[in-house]
């Protein structure tokens, strides 16, 4: 298992305002003692091939990988204009990965965003058809879609389409490819859709490619119960809040352990640094002792679902 870092407190600074570059991010990572950084679109200020080439520059000198790309398609928006142009954004994102990260890097897709209005069958149908039709794409980079049980983009009005599991599991279940296309795990976003991360994991396990590691915790008395809405979901509530991986909701040891009987031995991004770098830090920390404990120390990279779909796909 290999760890990549994902500055999740930094966004604001890096995506929205634009007052922090990504070189800048490049340089404090050094510090981390991790193997990757995951990627932001939003962090990529120009997608020239000249300003592509210094960010993987940069990331190979600092003696990282790039083994996953966050983007944000919305495939759901009713305008069909619209959802062409984030077909063609995802498929310029894509490269970028490819270029940066090389064969095997993922580059995370979405379903969209639960726009009003739109129904359960449309979305479904909307999302996979675009997904599908970036896999030959896919293929001819070598690199892996995965999909990520969401919450809210930064940018976005509306949370997720895909949040509630069953709607998640029928898209994943309507793309059978399983060498190009695969589940990024989210155990907190799972949190804040209603269910408990671990039990949603083993609905999942044998798509998963990659994994973000995040923790959420209750504040001022809250309760999970009292965070519910109406809807099945809890949402991005001021009661549930960032903390150090580890520390709060998730059940890590069931989750490590759901993950290596099932032969998974890939990258686990770090998504923290809300409360600043020390809580990234201990969370990095986290993730080295539990590397130590649940992977024997491995530093590989295999996922033996994938492998075993590739190698299927190899012999025809």
């Amino acid at each position: 298992m290999r760890i990549a870092a994902f500055p999740k407190g930094e966004l604001e600074a890096m995506v929205l305002r634009r007052t922090k570059t990504v070189f800048e991010w490049i340089d404090e990572a050094a510090t981390l003692g991790v193997d990757g950084l995951e990627l932001h679109t939003g962090f990529l200020w120009e997608t020239g091939d000249d300003y592509v080439t210094k960010v993987g520059e940069a990331i190979a000198a600092a003696g990282f990988a790039m083994p996953m790309m966050c983007a944000s398609p919305d495939f759901t928006h009713p305008d069909a204009d619209v959802r062409a142009r984030e077909l063609d954004a995802q498929a310029t994102f894509m490269r970028i990965t490819a270029a940066v990260g090389g064969p095997g890097a993922t580059c995370r897709v979405l379903s969209g965003q639960a726009h009003p209005g739109v129904a359960v069958e449309q979305g479904l149908e909307w999302a996979g058809d675009a997904i599908r039709s970036l896999l030959p794409l896919a293929a001819e980079l070598g690199i892996v879609l995965a999909v990520e049980n969401h919450y809210k983009a930064s940018t976005w009005k509306y949370p997720e389409f895909a949040q509630r599991p069953e709607v998640f599991r029928a898209l994943v279940d309507s793309i059978p490819d399983r060498v190009h296309f695969g589940v990024q795990f989210d155990p907190s976003n799972a949190i804040t859709a209603g269910v408990d991360s671990a039990e949603f994991l083993e609905t999942v396990v044998d798509r998963v490619v990659t994994m973000q590691a995040s923790d959420r915790h209750l504040v001022n008395g809250a309760t999970l119960d009292a965070l519910r809405l109406a809807d099945g979901t809890i949402g991005y509530s001021p009661d549930l809040a960032h903390g150090v991986v580890g520390q709060g909701l998730n059940d890590y040891d069931r989750i490590f352990a759901i993950l290596t009987a099932h032969g998974y031995d890939g990258w686990i991004s770090i998504e923290d640094g809300v409360n600043g770098t020390d809580e990234l830090r201990a969370s990095v920390d986290f993730l080295k002792a539990a590397r130590e404990r649940w992977f024997g120390g491995s530093t590989a990279v295999r996922v033996d679902s994938h492998e075993r779909a590739k190698a299927a796909a190899a012999a025809g």
